[in-house]
């Protein structure tokens, strides 16, 4: 879940700028929020002994951006401290631009390959459905079944061949 105080970051950014400028936003944000998986980052995000300026500078160095309201923006979520706010903040922007742009990013879990022809079946009925422009991406797992996910949507659908199992036998059960 999206914290409160990353939606109105979010929020202000739409507010003051533009589509395009947005998506660069994102992108830089999404450049940002991959280093967070490595452990040295966030000791010196969360170290008291760099100062507020060293860890602006190192952030700035890290996205190369000439983008004075973007530099400013950063520099508001270090001086609040706010910096371990950037992942929630990337996923809240793309659920915004996901929202704005009505077209959504899903996956098809599955123990095997789904070919191309399939996954764009599916696709097509889940745009039509939806009414909006929806991408899947197949995800092969060891889960036993076929689970289409589309997180920013709240959809999850499956088939799974347990289930499929279980509901065989309890009809077969109640039959006898």
């Amino acid at each position: 879940m999206v914290p409160v105080v990353a939606k109105k970051y979010v929020k202000a950014l739409f507010e003051t700028s533009n589509e395009k400028t947005i998506k660069k936003y994102y992108e830089n944000l999404q450049l940002l929020s991959s280093t967070y998986t490595l452990d040295k980052m966030k000791n010196i995000l969360l170290s008291p002994t760099i100062s507020k300026s060293k860890k602006y500078d190192f952030i700035i160095s890290l996205i190369d951006s000439s983008d004075k309201k973007f530099n400013n923006f950063i520099k508001v979520l270090v001086e609040n401290d706010r910096m371990d706010l950037v992942p929630a903040i990337c996923d809240e922007l793309r659920y915004q631009l996901s929202i704005k742009e009505n077209r959504f990013v899903g996956h098809i879990i599955s123990s095997s390959t789904i070919d191309k022809k399939s996954i764009n079946s599916i696709e097509k009925k889940l745009n039509s459905k939806f009414n909006a422009t929806i991408l899947l991406e197949n995800i092969k797992s060891d889960y036993p079944g076929i689970k289409i996910e589309i997180e920013d949507l709240g959809v999850e659908i499956s088939f799974s061949i347990d289930r499929l199992k279980a509901q065989i036998t309890e009809h077969i059960l109640k039959a006898i």
